[in-house]
């Protein structure tokens, strides 16, 4: 009897040891460089957040542009009676995990300005995983559709409860940046200066309108700094957007963890746009964003911290 509990108790552990090799295992999963360049049904790098019921009329990958000739992307609808929050609209989400590396991505927003002005929906390009131990590792950008001049950009860090965040908003039609702050918990906005505020002053690009044609974005990840960035619509040229480095006076502010590759589009019942104060509506219509490609390019050299 003893010699049967120890054999039992010894393939219990060996289970058991098993399953945490594997589930360690997937955790550790990793991209290499990918382009998913959206051409087919289905996507071999990222999952789509379908609906329980396995019928999700939100997604369209591999459909010809409605805007653009010759071209195929992803498209989203966002349903009008999805509730509001993030994750509550469509979404894609990498199957591994990413990490330092350059991120890129060819977009263009809903048009919905002469319809609805005050909708409030968002569309979030974006890195995000809450890790239990080293906490959130998020990298944003985003726009609200309300008004296509407007990105924000940023990054939120820390423990579930206290997140610290630094951002920026520009109007890139403008040439203005509205704010360049950090946020640590609960407490108020305080200004970013000298190094954490580069570059100091942003050329206006004319006749800049994210629904009006598609722009490529992104942004640069190091242990040290972030830089994010988009190329001229006409030159090609990068345009730097931010390119934070240092610290805070109690946070570095860059994500240090690894993260998803994800692209979100949802309504906000809380959060207007920076010019339109009312812009928290409920969408009325089915409003469509088109994805033409997403990029991924891990730096080589770089540990990845886990």
């Amino acid at each position: 009897m003893t010699k049967l509990f120890s054999v039992l108790l010894v393939a219990f552990l060996a289970a058991g040891y098993a399953q945490g090799q594997s589930e360690s295992t997937k955790k550790e999963k990793y991209h290499g460089r990918f382009r998913e360049d959206f051409d087919k049904p289905t996507s071999k790098f990222f999952n789509f957040n379908v609906r329980e019921s396995g019928e999700d009329y939100r997604y369209f990958s591999g459909i010809s542009s409605l805007s653009e000739k010759g071209t195929k992307v992803m498209l989203y609808r966002i349903d009008p009676e999805d509730p509001a929050g993030a994750g509550r609209g469509p979404e894609i989400v990498s199957k591994d995990f990413t990490h330092f590396g350059s991120y890129s991505a060819r977009i263009r927003i809903p048009d919905i300005t002469k319809v609805q002005p005050d909708a409030g929906v968002v569309v979030g390009y974006f890195t995000y995983h809450m890790d239990k131990v080293a906490g959130l590792s998020e990298i944003d950008i985003e726009w609200l559709i309300a008004d296509p001049e407007i990105i924000y950009i940023g990054t939120w860090t820390g423990e579930s409860g206290n997140l610290q965040r630094v951002g920026r908003i520009i109007n890139l039609a403008k040439g203005i940046i509205y704010d360049t702050s950090y946020r640590k918990g609960n407490e108020a906005s305080k200004p970013l200066s000298g190094i954490q505020n580069m570059p100091e002053s942003i050329q206006p690009i004319e006749n800049y309108n994210a629904a009006s044609q598609f722009y490529t974005y992104g942004f640069d990840w190091y242990p040290d700094r972030l830089e994010w960035w988009m190329l001229h619509p006409t030159t090609g040229n990068k345009i730097v957007l931010w390119n934070y480095s240092g610290s805070t006076p109690e946070f570095t502010g860059i994500p240090q963890n690894p993260s998803h590759y994800r692209l979100n589009f949802w309504h906000t019942n809380n959060w207007p746009v920076e010019t339109r104060p009312n812009s928290i509506e409920k969408p009325l219509y089915p409003y469509e964003l088109e994805v033409d490609w997403m990029l991924y390019t891990p730096f080589k050299g770089i540990t990845k911290n886990r």
